[in-house]
């Protein structure tokens, strides 16, 4: 059931999205830069769950990092907009991103045990996080913090934990706690389930998916597991070689893929449902983004290149009940040969 504040905030700014992503261009170095986004352009409406799947390298990560604006040297945007409940996140000075870092956005690292500060409590690192938005009592600190580690089924008495005494399933939880505090709009997750097994990746993700649906926040999710996408995910987006090649609702990407690499990603991946295929892989190797083909990033493995492939770049465009596709199969270029 959603609490009565819950549905209030959603139904604020209901006209538009929560984030809106908008070419977006982010680059590594400065004399020989690497674009490891490539004009990237994605909505995220109040209340939804995107996942963002690709290979190791395709830049998942780096665009999480750039639109919560926790890009480090020698990383960088160079050009795009990144516009969050009304706020271009590009244009803020790191005070101004203080002021709405963890209050209205939030992030869980991939790694709970390196994000985690390593000589403080759990308690500790909820307080500190609490103390830099508001003043707020001893007594009213104790109360949210232990509320916050009760929402991810944490027992209080683990405030007094320090980090290295968590199992790695309860880090993660701590750390999703630690991102709900202040119940913002949106969490942004980078792979937050990698270093967790099978049971305890479900049990993670079905505690979010009961706290989104609480709370009403929004989660942009990378990973590299396509079985949790699958199940958590309202809608999917597809990234190689630093761009969005297809995007759409996830059960129409599962069930039918437009671009030949989601279509590889999925042929490479088992399904528990239906009769046996025999899973394959992608041939070749994601390019070398110093140095990415010309044309389509995808043609020199695409079993469906065409002449065009090689020196054309495609558009995207929407099919059927997608978002968008990059792929020369569905422009003018090249349509009359699919």
């Amino acid at each position: 059931m959603i609490r009565p504040e819950t549905e209030a905030r959603l139904g604020e700014a209901a006209t538009g999205p929560l984030l809106a992503v908008e070419d977006l261009v982010v680059e590594y170095g400065l004399d020989q830069p690497v674009r490891a986004v490539d004009h990237v352009s994605l909505t995220v409406n109040r209340g939804e769950f995107i996942g963002i799947v690709g290979e190791s390298g395709c830049g998942k990560s780096t665009l999480l990092y750039a639109i919560a604006k926790l890009l480090s040297e020698p990383a960088r945007i160079v050009s795009g907009t990144v516009d969050f409940n009304g706020n271009n996140m590009v244009e803020l000075t790191e005070a101004e991103l203080r002021q709405i870092r963890w209050r209205d956005y939030s992030v869980v690292m991939q790694s709970a045990m390196n994000a985690l500060n390593p000589v403080l409590s759990i308690g500790d690192q909820l307080q500190d996080a609490m103390l830099a938005h508001e003043k707020v009592s001893a007594d009213a600190i104790r109360t949210r913090s232990e509320e916050a580690l009760r929402l991810v089924g944490i027992d209080p008495i683990h405030l007094k934990s320090y980090p290295h005494q968590l199992s790695g399933g309860m880090r993660q939880r701590a750390m999703i706690a630690m991102a709900l505090v202040f119940r913002p709009d949106l969490v942004i997750m980078d792979e937050p389930t990698s270093a967790l097994d099978v049971v305890a990746q479900r049990s993670l993700m079905m505690r979010i998916k009961q706290l989104q649906k609480e709370f009403g926040f929004a989660v942009l999710f990378v990973t590299h597991d396509m079985s949790l996408v699958s199940h958590f995910s309202d809608r999917l987006a597809i990234m190689y070689a630093g761009q969005i090649v297809e995007l759409g609702r996830t059960r129409d990407v599962f069930n039918a893929p437009q671009h030949p690499y989601s279509v590889g990603l999925l042929q490479a991946f088992p399904s528990v449902f239906g009769e046996r295929k025999e899973l394959t892989g992608i041939p070749g190797s994601p390019p070398d983004l110093r140095h990415p083909p010309s044309g389509c990033r995808f043609h020199p493995r695409c079993p469906q290149r065409m002449e065009v492939c090689d020196d054309v770049e495609p558009e995207a465009v929407t099919v059927g009940g997608s978002d968008l596709v990059r792929c020369h199969l569905f422009t003018g270029a090249g349509a009359g040969s699919r």
